[in-house]
Formats: structure tokens, C-alpha cells, sequence
């Protein structure tokens, strides 16, 4: 009997210490890396089903996927009579700084979770790609 009791007594000694080790572990890397592409597999799903969206008078989302832990954002803009080459050149600063400190204020649990977010705005007209803007959780530093 003194046999059994301290037999169970060794298991569940073993039992707690597994336990507290693993609370004191940190989530592997790769892990979390898993997750986050499951969690942006679902997002693309459930926007995907509301698309083609009308953000603004000129710009349209058309599209969204994920690509590993980055989730991609397809926009097409309508330039009016702007040629795509001054559109690049007169817009670009700005709609990069907008889009930042839009994200990082929206987006910022996806950002804080390793998830980085890519905007990709595109002609409506010629379909030639204006703009790219790739943005990560340092690119939030001090916004």
C-alpha cells in the first residue's frame, strides 16, 4: 500500500513540474507563426465574401489574400485624367504616411501579433501597380 501511495505521490510530483515548466515556457515561434496564418486564412475568407468594396470616390478594394503572416490588400484607384506616372510621383509620400498611421492605429493588434499588412493600390484604368506599402509592427514606433 505505502508502494502504491508513493508511486502516485512521484506521478503527481511529475505531473506539476511538467505543468509549471510549461507555464513558464514561452509559446514557440513557429507555433504563433502557425496560428497567425490560420487566424489570416479566415479574414481572407470573410472578406473576400464582401468584395469588390467601395472605400472612397476614387478608391475600390478588390481583393485580399495572405501570404504566410502577411495579409495583402488589393486596391484599384481611379486616377481621372491623371497619368499613372504623376500619381506615383505627386501621391506617393502622402498615401504612404496616411496608410501607415491609419494601420497602426486600426490594425494594431494584427501588428502586435507579428502579422504584418501590405496595401497594394493599383490603376482602375491601365491596371498598372502606383503603390506599395508593406507595414509591420516597427514601422509603428512613435505613431
Amino acid at each position: 500500500m505505502n508502494k502504491i501511495i508513493f508511486t502516485l505521490l512521484i506521478v503527481v510530483i511529475s505531473l506539476y513540474s511538467a505543468d509549471i515548466k510549461m507555464k513558464n515556457q514561452e509559446f514557440p515561434v513557429s507555433e504563433i507563426a502557425s496560428q497567425n496564418k490560420k487566424i489570416l486564412k479566415m479574414v481572407v475568407k470573410e472578406i473576400s465574401s464582401t468584395l469588390p468594396q467601395t472605400v472612397d470616390k476614387y478608391t475600390k478594394l478588390v481583393d485580399v489574400k495572405a501570404k504566410n503572416t502577411t495579409m495583402l490588400y488589393y486596391f484599384e484607384i481611379n486616377t481621372g485624367s491623371k497619368s499613372d506616372e504623376s500619381i506615383k510621383k505627386e501621391d506617393h509620400q502622402r498615401m504612404q504616411k496616411a496608410v501607415t498611421k491609419g494601420l497602426c492605429q486600426s490594425s494594431k493588434r494584427f501588428l502586435d501579433a507579428q502579422i504584418n499588412i501590405s496595401y497594394i493600390y493599383s490603376s482602375e484604368k491601365t491596371k498598372v501597380q502606383l503603390f506599395r506599402f508593406d507595414i509591420s509592427q516597427k514601422d509603428c514606433i512613435g505613431i
